[in-house]
C-alpha cells in the first residue's frame, strides 16, 4: 500500500530589499493552519509540490538559495500583479497586459 505523501507549505518573507527567507514551514496540519493563516490574510497561495519540497529543507529564517532567485521573483512579481502593486519607483504606468501564466497543465 503507497503511503500518501504529507501536505506541506511554506511560507516566505520578503522585504523588498534582501533575499526572501523562509518564515515558516509544516507538513499535515501545521501546513493546513499555515495555508489558513495565508487566506485569513489574503496572502497569494502559489502550489508546486516541487519548490515546496525544495524549500521545506531550509531552515526557517534562512535565504533561499540563489539558484531559485529567478523563480521566486516571478512568483512575488506575479502575486504583487495581483494584489495591484509594484515595487517603489517602477515607473508611474502600470502595464494592464495580463501576465503569462507561471504553470499549466493539461485541461481539466
Amino acid at each position: 500500500m503507497k503511503r500518501q505523501a504529507p501536505r506541506q507549505a511554506i511560507a516566505l518573507t520578503y522585504d523588498g530589499q534582501n533575499a526572501p527567507t523562509l518564515s515558516a514551514k509544516g507538513d499535515d496540519e501545521l501546513a493546513e493552519a499555515i495555508l489558513a493563516i495565508a487566506r485569513e490574510h489574503e496572502v497569494p497561495i502559489y502550489e508546486n509540490a516541487d519548490l515546496v519540497s525544495l524549500l521545506a529543507r531550509l531552515e526557517l529564517g534562512e535565504a533561499i538559495p540563489e539558484q531559485l532567485y529567478r523563480c521566486i521573483a516571478e512568483i512575488i512579481a506575479f502575486a504583487w500583479y495581483l494584489k495591484g502593486k509594484c515595487p517603489p519607483g517602477f515607473g508611474q504606468e502600470r502595464d494592464t497586459t495580463p501576465p503569462r501564466p507561471l504553470l499549466s497543465g493539461p485541461p481539466r
